[in-house]
């Protein structure tokens, strides 16, 4: 992996996660830094989502999956600070 992937992997979770945060209601306390980590997680998760739905058949996530991914990140996120089981 070089330079330019991890930059770009950064780019993108930045973007995911600021927009994920804005989507998401309440306040996240949180930094760039960790805002970046759960965008890059939320796409993550959001190309496991759409790997299961498509049946085995792997596609990158989209910009809406690697969204919703990160969205479905912070209610877990948001059900575990809190205690809720």
């Amino acid at each position: 992996m070089g330079i330019g992937s991890i930059i770009g992997w950064a780019v993108f979770g930045l973007f995911v996660g600021l927009v994920a945060r804005l989507l998401w209601p309440g306040s996240q306390r949180a930094g760039c830094l960790t805002t970046m980590i759960l965008g890059i997680v939320g796409s993550m998760v959001g190309g496991i989502i759409t790997h299961l739905l498509t049946g085995g058949q792997y596609e990158p996530s989209s910009y809406l999956m690697s969204i919703l991914g990160a969205i479905l990140v912070l209610w877990i996120g948001g059900r575990v600070s809190r205690g809720d089981s």
